[in-house]
């Protein structure tokens, strides 16, 4: 009995060993910490929001919602072509990536729709919007749009999320679920990212930029958590009050997205009849960066052939 007890002292010893030497959170996300962060921050109900809010005071207000976990530099281009054709442009990161806080919550839809809801509150930026999201951030955008549809003025979908993934099951289990996902899954999230790409020795420095908001406890539970949400989540339903809202929808996809196929596209297409639907070739998942000379334009026409409301 007693050469048992050691045995599996030792084989614990063993794994909180390797967690450790494989988790790379290493401390809080704190003052100190934000001391290095572009833009500014914002408190709300669950935490300082990290943002970046640039444009003419009087422009025509985007918001810029980021995918599952990369976070708001992710806009990068877009800031800035939304920004110098004059509109007042907002992007910002989701609780628990980048330089916003990782509380304890669920980090479900409806968190996250109140994240959106209360930083345009605070930050007063009133009436409707032109919403964007990519990825994970499209199912967002289209959720709160669904829901509010009085704040949207147009509503852009790029690689949407339109499904529900299933994860390992053994990410499922109570109590140890947490600690395998961030075992396995956190420590390859940032050369992973580059898989986003069909050419990713364009984006050299992508998973670097990727890194830092990894340091910082709650990152893991965070996208642990958030993995876990989506599993309930009505698609279907989502999309079927879009088609009952009154504003326009552009859907975007890259062709060669091995992240969220194509075929992706057909289930929002089938759903909101009003659907502009552009599919670029030689791009993957994130089409508004591969193909930055072709989406920019396509967007800003968008815009602007929307009716104001």
């Amino acid at each position: 009995m007693r050469k048992t007890l050691i045995g599996l002292a030792s084989a614990a010893a063993v794994l909180a060993g390797l967690f450790v030497w494989r988790d790379p959170e290493r401390g809080p996300l704190d003052a100190t910490a934000r001391a290095k962060a572009p833009g500014a921050f914002v408190p709300l109900s669950a935490g300082q929001v990290h943002y970046e809010l640039s444009g003419p005071e009087g422009g025509r207000i985007a918001v810029l919602v980021h995918g599952f976990s990369v976070p708001s530099h992710i806009w990068d281009p877009t800031f800035r072509a939304l920004r110098e054709a004059g509109f007042r442009v907002l992007r910002f990161d989701l609780f628990g990536r980048g330089w916003s806080d990782r509380p304890d919550a669920a980090y479900d839809g409806p968190f996250y729709e109140a994240q959106i809801d209360e930083l345009l509150r605070a930050l007063r930026l009133e009436g409707p919007v032109d919403l964007i999201g990519v990825s994970f951030g499209g199912y967002l955008v289209a959720r709160y749009a669904a829901g509010r549809p009085e704040r949207i003025r147009t509503l852009t979908l790029i690689d949407p999320l339109t499904m529900s993934r299933p994860a390992p099951w053994y990410y499922e289990l109570p109590a140890i679920g947490g600690l395998a996902y961030q075992m396995f899954k956190v420590p390859g999230l940032a050369e992973g990212q580059v898989g986003d790409f069909l050419q990713p020795e364009r984006f050299p420095d992508w998973a670097d930029r990727y890194r830092p908001q990894m340091r910082y406890d709650g990152f893991g539970r965070a996208l642990h958590r958030t993995a876990l949400g989506l599993r309930s989540v009505d698609f279907d339903g989502i999309y079927a009050a879009i088609n009952r809202a009154p504003y326009p929808l552009l859907l975007v996809w890259g062709k060669q997205d091995t992240v969220l196929p194509i075929r992706g596209a057909e289930r929002v297409r089938n759903a909101v009849s009003r659907t502009r639907f552009v599919a670029f070739d030689n791009a993957g998942h994130l089409p508004h960066l591969e193909r930055p000379e072709i989406f920019e334009p396509l967007l800003l026409d968008f815009l602007r052939r929307s009716t104001a409301r």
